[in-house]
């Protein structure tokens, strides 16, 4: 341990419940070991992961069921609150060091009001939720902007132009949802001008979400992209104030930059002629 900077904690599925129960604990336990100073006085921050933390509370179900307690709604323990709650509220920082957790949560049924991801969701300062519809839609990453929440998105944390077009993006897309179940019934030529420009450049803010990731591109055949935050904005804004609506949609899937999005457009567009 003196030498590694990492540390794997493990409780298979095949092992008792018991000691899968206690695995995140003593993960945990030993996370804070190392933001403490590891009896050396000197704190560290710590990277903490969790993977699969619904492992976590299916574990203390499994427990529960076994000392014959009542379950609760959907079959959870009576106690899954307080048991996640004395776990996640030691995920904290010290005058020595911090702890910062990324944890894989995983969602019965997609139903984000189960019990179990709720209960987990009500510790998190954010949350990225992965959609199937999306990805069934070919965008990737597959992340759904309106079920995501983040603490930090504020205007004097990120400042008034970032928030002020997460906003914009955000009801425009809500818009778009709400939208949907008249377009699947009625068609789009059943929508008010103003509404099929709201799908119009909503369709191109979904694809626009996608992103080609350098790790990949043994899958896309597309060289990653890192994009600045600046320029995503810029981005966004632009397709909001309808700079990008004479471009096929097309033109906006798995592209880094806005400038990307407009180049592949304009290529899409020629060889249409």
């Amino acid at each position: 341990l003196a030498e590694s900077k990492a540390t794997f904690v493990f409780g298979q599925m095949n092992e008792p419940p018991g000691a899968r129960a206690r695995v995140a604990l003593s993960g945990l336990t030993i996370a804070e070991y190392f933001r403490d100073g590891d009896g050396t006085g000197k704190g560290r921050d710590i990277l903490f992961f969790i993977d699969n933390i619904f492992r976590f509370t299916q574990a203390g179900s499994e427990v529960s069921a076994l000392l014959g307690r009542m379950p609760s709604a959907v079959g959870y323990q009576p106690t899954l609150a307080t048991e996640m709650g004395a776990m996640q509220e030691r995920i904290t920082s010290t005058k020595n060091g911090s702890i910062t957790s990324v944890q894989a949560v995983y969602v019965p049924a997609d139903d984000l009001t189960d019990p179990a991801p709720a209960t987990t969701f009500a510790h998190l300062d954010a949350t990225t939720v992965l959609s199937r519809k999306i990805a069934e839609l070919g965008i990737y990453p597959a992340v759904d902007p309106l079920d995501s929440t983040s603490r930090i998105l504020r205007a004097d944390i990120v400042g008034e132009e970032h928030y002020n077009c997460a906003q914009r993006v955000k009801l425009t897309l809500q818009r778009y949802k709400e939208l949907q179940d008249i377009i699947a019934i009625l068609g789009m030529d059943e929508l008010s001008d103003d509404d099929k420009l709201v799908v119009h450049r909503a369709r191109r803010v979904q694809r626009f979400l996608s992103q080609p990731f350098h790790v990949a591109e043994a899958f896309t055949g597309l060289k990653g992209v890192l994009v600045d935050i600046k320029d995503t904005i810029k981005g966004f804004n632009m397709i909001m104030d309808g700079e990008g609506d004479h471009l096929p949609e097309g033109a906006f899937n798995l592209v880094g930059s806005i400038e990307q999005a407009f180049e592949k457009g304009e290529k899409m567009m020629a060889e249409a002629k």
